[in-house]
């Protein structure tokens, strides 16, 4: 029944309650005796006031029930429940209200389960994003923080922690780059040898009426290797275009000469034709190796057994196994990895240390595995440092400064890097990191 209807029953009800009951006023209270109009309308009232009551609480029973219930929904939904649904029924309108109600519980609840996925989209780029996140409120305590922060700082469960207290422990660059204002690059000096470039974003927003600090940072120091990198190799394949351009006439034309000699020549003709095509093939050699840093194929990793990989290495250079080798085989490419190790031993040799302290250690973890070459040679001073990993940079007279960068090439083409640092007490350390199989 509709609640016009109803009102409508209702008033139709009363009025020939009334009647009724005014009729029966007149039929029997003048037996009483005459009587003032007040009290016949008191007893009419009287008389008619409790059946109208009981009529009405039991016609709109089903309307207090309908209203009950959506009052009990919309409390469910201020608390975030969109669970329940209204029964339909009585009135059309309470029906029409319990309809609409149910509707829009199923499209909030379709609206916050699609919110719930994208969040667990939104956390999953945000957990293995290369980028560190870090989430601050206004007293500077983390809200969020990513994996890479956690692997920056070396510490998980970051949330809950003040920013300030876990700055404490690292080292001064952090600390102004993380307090800093203002975007831009920032140089981290992490150790003896070794930097990193980063580049700070941040951002400002209100959260729960909260101010939150939004910091991004990302490590640009593979990036701009990869680029100087690729601007050197742009470099390499230009001169050496350019040299066998000239040395092929140049050697073509030294053997014509070679030819129209004959026995009666004058003998320094001999060696000038000599010395050129020594000349060339020097040069052309040089050119091959400046070419074999400019086309390093791209490595193929495969599963490298520990034992047999070390003996073949101690075969081309001495050196002492410092700990046991990983029980697990290596994931990478043997050829590539092999030429580093090679150079890096090479370079212990050369360096002037007695070959009993030329140590070489393989380290594995669930991450990756590190190599480590050390020696007690007279290491590098900190310019020679910076510079080591740099294409054509060399100190040695002969050198053509492409070993080490070569090194740090196959590195990164694994995913890994290379680090150089002096040891106390004289000596250099050479670590060469790659990522297991899982990691790559």
């Amino acid at each position: 029944m509709s609640l016009r209807l109803l009102l409508v029953v209702m008033s139709l009800l009363a009025a020939v309650l009334a009647a009724v009951i005014a009729k029966a006023i007149q039929l029997f209270l003048p037996s009483f005796g005459p009587m003032p109009a007040w009290v016949e309308l008191a007893v009419l009232v009287t008389l008619l006031f409790l059946p109208l009551v009981s009529l009405l609480f039991y016609l709109t029973r089903p309307l207090r029930q309908g209203l009950a219930s959506l009052e009990a929904g919309v409390l469910n939904f201020s608390d975030s429940d969109f669970s329940a649904s209204l029964p339909v029924r009585g009135s059309p309108e309470i029906r029409a209200l319990s309809t609409h109600y149910n509707q829009m519980a199923v499209k909030l609840r379709q609206e916050r389960y699609t919110l719930h996925q994208r969040e667990l989209i939104l956390d999953k780029v945000i957990q293995n994003s290369p980028v560190m996140v870090l989430l601050t409120d206004q007293d500077r305590r983390i809200i969020l923080a990513n994996r890479e922060t956690e692997r920056f700082f070396g510490q998980s469960q970051l949330e809950g922690l003040s920013l300030d207290v876990l700055l404490q422990n690292q080292p001064d660059a952090v600390g102004d780059m993380l307090r800093a204002h203002q975007d831009g690059l920032y140089q981290l000096k992490l150790g003896e040898g070794s930097s990193d470039t980063y580049h700070l974003v941040q951002g400002r927003f209100q959260l729960h009426n909260r101010a939150h600090r939004l910091i991004l940072a990302r490590c640009l120091t593979r990036e701009l290797a990869r680029q100087e990198a690729a601007a050197w190799k742009k470099v390499i394949r230009v001169i050496s275009h350019e040299l066998n351009n000239s040395l092929a006439p140049i050697s073509s034309m030294s053997h014509s000469g070679r030819a129209l000699l004959d026995a009666q020549s004058d003998p320094r003709l001999h060696r000038v034709f000599n010395t050129i095509e020594e000349r060339c093939d020097s040069l052309n050699r040089f050119i091959q190796g400046y070419a074999t840093f400019a086309k390093l194929p791209a490595p193929r990793p495969e599963a490298v057994d520990w034992t047999k990989f070390i003996h073949g290495l101690s075969a081309q250079y001495g050196f002492h196994l410092q700990g046991s080798l990983p029980k697990h085989p290596g994931w990478f490419d043997p050829s590539q990895v092999e030429r580093v190790l090679v150079n890096l031993l090479k370079n212990a040799a050369e360096s002037g240390s007695d070959k009993e302290a030329i140590t070489l250690s393989v380290i594995a973890d669930d991450v990756g595995v590190q190599m480590v070459v050390r020696d007690r040679g007279s290491g590098m001073n900190p310019a020679v440092l910076d510079q080591a990993l740099l294409p054509f940079y060399s100190t040695k007279h002969q050198g053509t400064g492409l070993g080490l960068a070569l090194c740090r090439e196959i590195a990164e083409a694994h995913g890994g890097q290379i680090q150089l640092q002096n040891r106390q007490g004289g000596g250099l350390k050479a670590a060469i990191w790659l990522p297991g199989r899982n990691n790559d």
